[in-house]
């Protein structure tokens, strides 16, 4: 734990009667100031995260800490965090100024004092001016608003996000990605936001935790998931990706699909069972020729900024592709790509132990926190 820890939790359990837990021995640590992002299918556990960081409801096994403190018996009342719900949970017969006014009503703070901040909080979120509408008069994006207003004006140290944007259309989900990222900038507060919306994650974190079945998979910086995920689920879950078994024969040399490549993985035993990944985007179409693979075009869609085509190689692995080029369906091609695109995953590999290993030939750096 260092300074900037704002919340840890170790070996945190949850689970309810004999069921499986949904929450299964985690450990992790928050830093202030950062966005955070819980990331995962529908019931791996990232929701109750949040509900035990807010204190509606509590741990089965393990200690959830603020600022050091054990907060495991503190009621939610008493807790330095605001949550956003999913649906805001805002109040239809109270108007703008009211709703976010309500929890400064309860501590009951001077009319004055109230004024003062429940305007500060809706110049924050762009709605001033906004304080006698009705809820019922709100676009979708502006009650989002007056839901974060709300819980800003409390000045929470933690304000934590279950799927704000879900009920939003494309256009404007996309818009209050940005509007959410800079204000948690301005704020300069801990954001904790849950979605199961992997482009969401990428384009709005400082951090993300990708959750399956209890677990968290991996964590790390958007970047660092994305170009080095730790295992199978995870290079499937976030963005597209072409997945195939292999074999590491030596270091920076690994074998799939018939054939041997130079990459610039290192690290495992020699003929080490792998699986390989490379994304969409870092296979180039050419000619059979050229190609470092040969397959046969079998779709095609077209997706706007680029074709997406699937091919099948010799042993039937399926190769997904994101090209500018347009393909012929039933012709074959080469597929090229650079030795940095091979993305190399050791089976059963734990965080901990990925995090040695890239440490070793990343410059020092590890790729995943």
């Amino acid at each position: 734990m260092t300074d900037k820890t704002i919340i840890r939790f170790e070996h945190v359990t949850k689970q309810y009667d004999q069921d499986s837990p949904v929450l299964d021995n985690v450990s992790f640590e928050i830093e202030r100031g950062k966005f955070y992002t819980l990331l995962g299918p529908s019931g791996c556990g990232k929701t109750t995260i949040l509900r035990l960081i807010a204190g509606f409801t509590e741990a089965s096994k393990g200690d959830i800490f603020f600022n050091g403190d054990k907060i495991n018996n503190v009621p939610a009342n008493k807790r330095q965090v605001n949550t956003v719900f999913q649906d805001y949970a805002l109040f239809p017969h109270l108007n703008v100024f009211e709703n976010v006014a309500f929890g400064l009503r309860i501590k009951k703070m001077k009319n004055a004092e109230v004024k003062a901040k429940v305007q500060e909080a809706l110049s924050f979120v762009n709605l001033a001016g906004y304080e006698n509408r009705e809820i019922r008069e709100m676009s979708g994006g502006q009650r989002q608003r007056v839901a974060i207003a709300r819980a800003i004006v409390n000045e929470p140290e933690v304000i934590l996000l279950d799927e704000p944007l879900s009920a939003l259309d494309l256009k404007l989900r996309t818009e209050m990605q940005y509007e959410l990222r800079e204000l948690q900038r301005r704020l300069g507060i801990t954001f904790i936001f849950v979605t199961h919306d992997q482009e969401e994650a990428l384009a709005m974190s400082d951090e993300i935790f990708v959750l399956n079945q209890g677990k968290i998979q991996q964590s790390g910086t958007p970047i660092d998931i994305y170009d080095e995920p730790i295992n199978r689920f995870v290079a499937d879950f976030i963005g597209e990706s072409n997945i195939v078994d292999g074999k590491m024969i030596a270091d920076y040399e690994v074998e799939f699909g018939g054939k041997r490549f130079d990459c610039v993985d290192q690290g495992f035993n020699p003929n080490e069972p792998v699986e390989i990944v490379i994304r969409p985007e870092d296979l180039e179409i050419t000619s059979v020729e050229r190609g470092k693979l040969r397959v046969r075009v079998d779709s095609q869609l077209f997706r706007g900024v680029h074709y997406e085509i699937s091919s099948y190689d010799e042993d039937g692995n399926e190769w997904l592709v994101h090209s500018t080029k347009k393909a012929t369906v039933g012709e074959e091609i080469g597929l090229y790509f650079d030795p940095e695109a091979i993305h190399v995953m050791r089976l059963g590999e734990t965080e901990e132990e990925f995090d040695k290993r890239l440490e070793s030939y990343h410059d020092g750096v590890s790729y995943a926190k």
